[in-house]
């Protein structure tokens, strides 16, 4: 074909204003988010303008705006939709008979539960659990030990799975695995994808994609929360569908405290390398300028308290004095204390602990400290961070 018969063909292609406004009335969806497509309005999901449309509308994958900038300029446009929009559309699902599958960030375990889940997706479907990212965890950590804290952590929720799977959606090994068990555990029936934002349940869809039929980043993925605003359904082979739900939006979350280009510090990608201190009484670490723990009387016994941080391999951690740490905080936020808050002039709130066993001290979303028995911290974090104490993982 000659440069101009291609032109030429690319002309046809184009779709007439009454074939767009045929398509609309019909049903046009974004593959990458799910949203209903629209002309009429920019700041609401689904938005594509009509020039941009009638190219597209013959096109095998329809992007909004939202989703092009996204995947192009890693640029991300706010939508109108609320949280309570997305748990509505999550709660769609509990009037369905179908596989659920429960993807949990095991990094972020306790920030990417949802709290009564089962009300959410029907008592009666059974939950198939893959606790994703087990890359970012240390290797040392024995798989059967991984799973059976992550149950007892789901049986605490009240909830009883009927499997539980490691997974790192990033790097899957076990894909085929997890597949075969799907397969079997939904008996025919659809299957539902719920978790909550950054879990990385679209990026370990597209991994089911991808395995399938070699098409490769259909769903669009990002680390900025809500990048899914409506179901996306996948067809399976007997006429069934895996469907993707948007992600819940949980605000005690540190994603939603920092900016865009901080995302990075709380969003880690690569395996955790642990950091233990040696504290003694009435001394402070700081986490870049986003949190705050002081070891307020260390053990009984007059040692030092050995504390484990897992963080993001680049997030700063700063020990200092822990008389004094307020004017430093003061004093160095944004300049040795990197990041802060987007919100420069955010209130922290203060949380005590009294450790009578080893416990991680958890951060929703940052990461976790690891703490031994018999001591007395304090933590601080933005107002409205989850802050709080949990069996320890490792």
């Amino acid at each position: 074909m000659t440069e101009k018969e291609f032109e030429q063909e690319q002309v046809q292609t184009i779709a007439t204003d009454e074939e767009v406004q045929e398509a609309l009335a019909e049903g046009l969806y974004c593959i990458g988010c799910g949203a209903k497509m629209q002309i009429d309005n920019k700041e609401e999901a689904g938005f594509l303008p009509l020039s941009a449309l009638k190219k597209q509308l013959m096109a095998e994958e329809l992007l909004c705006r939202r989703c092009f900038r996204l995947r192009h300029y890693n640029e991300i446009q706010p939508v109108e939709l609320t949280d309570d929009d997305f748990a509505n559309l999550l709660h769609q699902v509990s009037k369905t008979k179908s596989l659920i599958v429960y993807v949990l960030d095991l990094f972020d375990f306790s920030g990417s539960t949802i709290p009564g889940l089962p009300r959410f997706v029907g008592q009666e479907n059974p939950i198939l659990v893959l606790a994703n990212k087990v890359d970012l965890l240390p290797k040392s950590l024995k798989e059967h030990k991984l799973k059976n804290w992550v149950q007892g952590q789901l049986k605490e929720q009240g909830i009883n799975p009927v499997g539980i799977e490691l997974v790192s959606a990033a790097h899957p090994k076990n894909l085929d695995q997890i597949l075969d068990k799907i397969d079997t555990l939904r008996d025919g029936r659809d299957v539902y994808v719920v978790g909550t934002t950054n879990v990385g349940k679209s990026t370990l869809i597209n991994q089911i994609i991808k395995s399938k039929t070699g098409v490769q980043e259909l769903i669009t993925t990002s680390r900025f929360p809500g990048t899914t605003l409506d179901q996306i359904a996948i067809p399976l082979d007997d006429g069934q569908s895996l469907i993707d739900t948007p992600g819940i939006i949980k605000k005690d979350q540190y994603a939603h405290w920092v900016t865009d280009k901080d995302l990075k510090y709380v969003l880690p990608k690569a395996e955790i390398k642990a950091r233990t201190y040696q504290l003694n009484p009435d001394q402070t670490l700081f986490f870049g300028a986003l949190a705050r723990f002081d070891l307020v009387i260390g053990p009984a016994d007059g040692a030092k308290a050995a504390v484990t941080a897992y963080f993001e391999n680049n997030l700063m951690i700063h020990r200092t004095k822990r008389q004094g740490a307020d004017d430093f905080y003061a004093k160095q936020k944004g300049q040795l204390l990197t990041p802060a808050p987007a919100d420069e002039n955010v209130d922290f709130a203060k949380f005590e602990f009294k450790i009578n066993e080893k416990m991680d001290l958890v951060y929703a979303g940052l990461g976790f400290i690891t703490l031994p028995a018999g001591i007395h911290v304090q933590a601080y974090a933005p107002k409205g961070v989850g802050v709080f104490l949990r069996k320890a993982m490792i």
